[in-house]
């Protein structure tokens, strides 16, 4: 079964076997990878449950976790949205270089994580010898080049999408892969050099809300691969001629909220 490009909505008539055959169709590689980041969740809860050590106030394989489920939700994500291509392009060098890129460079950072987690040991702003401090510098390059991989998506299939005029789904999607780049990307560097509060924060995400944390603009950030194109999908279904125009909204007011909680992130 071969769906519409942008039949979001159509995925949850799906079978799970019809579902991951779809996937698998889009971009095999990306789609068996982040699969695999989602199996390797389970032993980290099971791990993180028995743990009970703690980095800053906060338990050792939270952090892996969470970079485990956003590396799943990002491989799988840039597979289904590569479904936008011709085929000939989708298979073209420069495109299995990009798939490669999301893999190698966030595989890095999931495992890095994960290995200084098990040490019971912290990652990022980790700076306590020679060691440590350059691979803190080699996540940081593995970043900027892993949310550089959206920002070619996007120029890919704004070029290349076969479909003219670009329905609005496919402008959100290109609309949301470039700004996953600009956003992630400035407050990533913006994370490097500021880094967050201690403590639990708010339950799953751990952020705080007070200032001095900038993990909730990063977030819209880098979810912004997911929310706006999701927000396109939806407004193509039921918003009809006004679907563009409450894109743009929607979009603005994305950016908007993005920009004030950058600001909030680096008040002390």
């Amino acid at each position: 079964m071969s769906l519409s490009n942008v039949e979001l909505l159509d995925v949850a008539r799906l079978a799970p076997r019809e579902l991951m055959a779809e996937f698998m169709r889009r971009q095999r590689t990306l789609t068996i990878f982040g699969f695999t980041m989602l199996g390797l969740m389970v032993p980290a809860l099971v791990l993180g449950a028995i743990d009970e050590r703690t980095v800053r106030d906060v338990g050792v394989w939270a952090k892996p976790l969470k970079f485990m489920a956003a590396t799943a939700l990002f491989a799988l994500s840039t597979a289904w949205f590569m479904g936008l291509l011709p085929e000939h392009v989708r298979t073209s060098w420069a495109n299995r270089a990009m798939v490669w890129t999301v893999i190698l460079t966030s595989l890095f950072e999931v495992l890095y994580i994960t290995i200084q987690g098990a040490l019971g040991s912290s990652s990022h702003y980790n700076v306590d010898d020679a060691f440590s401090t350059a691979m803190f510098v080699l996540m940081a390059v593995a970043a900027v080049m892993l949310t550089g991989t959206q920002a070619f998506l996007a120029w890919q299939i704004f070029s290349h999408g076969a479909e003219r005029p670009r329905p609005v789904a496919t402008q959100a999607v290109i609309v949301g892969l470039g700004l996953t780049f600009v956003m992630a990307t400035v407050t990533g560097f913006m994370l490097g050099g500021s880094q967050p509060p201690a403590g639990i924060g708010l339950p799953l995400v751990g952020w705080h809300l007070t200032g001095g944390d900038v993990r909730p603009a990063h977030f819209l950030g880098v979810h912004a691969q997911q929310l706006i194109p999701l927000a396109g999908f939806l407004l193509q279904r039921f918003a009809g001629r006004a679907a563009g125009f409450w894109l743009a909204t929607f979009v603005a007011a994305y950016t908007a909220t993005w920009l004030l909680l950058a600001a909030a992130g680096i008040q002390s």
